[in-house]
């Protein structure tokens, strides 16, 4: 019995460090099936999702903003629990007669106060493994709080990152974002360098995103700070945008475009591998004919004329299934509304309306290529 139990604490012990180091110092994706801070995750956030969706969408988004920041709490909890509970199995199996220890109650007491470097209890007549584990403890509980003191900064470093690119594309996109309005706005003289810009920007970006939420997927589950952005939808119109560059507009930044698109592709395939969200089609067509026509129309308006249109929406539609069925499936996992191809009418930018204004809505306006900052 007391073999047992040591194996079964060795193990526990084993199985949370390795996954320790596997969420926060192995810089690689782990493609290895279970994991216990997989199953942590998957056990907390389908029964958080399935209660938000029964929320009004007020609340619905407050709620689901929780689940981020308190995820990254118990999961340290969670590591912690099992680091305890798997040195007060090895405690009571190397030396389960301690005058002092009635049972495994106290086992536990003596391995977290050892943990946490408390050292409210006292060795008595351990035998001198026992005092080895002790130390053991006492120092992977040392280690283990200077890994949780390191890794909530560099979770909200790349957090705040990843932020700064998707407020910034308030002004340029619209609110929601949407590419119809993105390249709309750079319809002006100069604009298509700037948009060039933009697109090496934002390809950037998604090798930063591809790379942080590889090596941390837990930022995957912090949202936004307004509703209608989030960094799913921002991935998607820098795709739709780049796809109608590619296929439809004649300027010199076509190639910066495949570039981008290339890479935030990659950035979403590879996330709904991780998150094991397999590609579905969206349960409606995000861009049929008629908005494809009103896209065209709204791009010409803005002078971004596009070349065979009849050619370019059927290459956009082949464009389109190399990305939207992973996006759908990102957004469907994580509660997220996929932007529009085209913005919505009489909606204000999110930079244009404060808490103060009686009717935001009715008394801002879209931005104009006109509009001085």
């Amino acid at each position: 019995m007391n073999i047992f139990v040591l194996v079964a604490g060795l193990v526990i012990i084993g199985a949370v460090l390795w996954d320790a180091f596997e969420t926060v110092v192995l810089p690689r994706r782990v493609t290895r099936p279970f994991r216990l801070t997989r199953l942590f995750f998957r056990s907390t956030w389908l029964p958080w999702r399935r209660i938000a969706r029964w929320l009004p969408s007020r609340r619905r988004e407050t709620y689901l903003g929780f689940y981020g920041p308190l995820s990254l709490l118990f999961l340290l909890a969670f590591w912690a629990a099992g680091l305890v509970g798997g040195f007060a199995l090895v405690q009571w199996a190397i030396n389960p007669r301690w005058a002092a220890r009635p049972g495994v109650i106290e086992d536990l007491y003596f391995s977290g106060s050892t943990f946490f470097t408390l050292g409210l209890s006292s060795l008595g007549t351990a035998t001198p493994w026992a005092k080895l584990f002790t130390v053991i403890e006492a120092g992977t509980g040392f280690g283990f709080l200077a890994l949780v003191i390191g890794y909530a900064p560099v979770i909200y470093q790349a957090f705040s990152r990843r932020e700064v690119a998707v407020s910034l594309l308030d002004a340029r996109a619209g609110s929601p974002p949407s590419a119809g309005e993105l390249l709309r706005r750079h319809g002006y003289e100069g604009g298509l360098v700037a948009l060039r810009e933009l697109l090496h920007e934002w390809e950037r970006w998604s090798a930063e995103l591809l790379e942080s939420h590889l090596s941390y997927p837990l930022l995957a589950y912090f949202r936004s700070q307004h509703s209608n952005q989030s960094w799913v939808a921002a991935l998607a119109t820098v795709l739709d945008a780049s796809a109608v560059v590619m296929v439809g507009i004649e300027c010199a930044c076509q190639r910066q475009a495949e570039l981008t698109f290339a890479i935030a592709r990659h950035a979403v395939v590879d996330l709904a591998q991780v998150f094991s969200t397999p590609p579905r089609q969206p349960g409606f067509d995000r861009l049929p004919q008629a908005e494809f026509e009103r896209l065209a129309r709204h791009l010409d308006a803005a002078g971004l004329r596009l070349r065979d249109p009849a050619g370019a929406a059927h290459r956009l539609g082949e464009l389109r299934r190399l990305y939207e069925p992973y996006v759908t499936a990102l957004a469907d996992f994580l509660v997220l509304d996929l932007p529009p191809w085209l913005p919505r009418q009489h909606r204000a930018d999110n930079w244009q309306i404060s808490a103060w204004d009686a009717k935001p809505a009715a008394r801002a306006r879209p931005i104009r290529e006109d509009d001085h900052f």
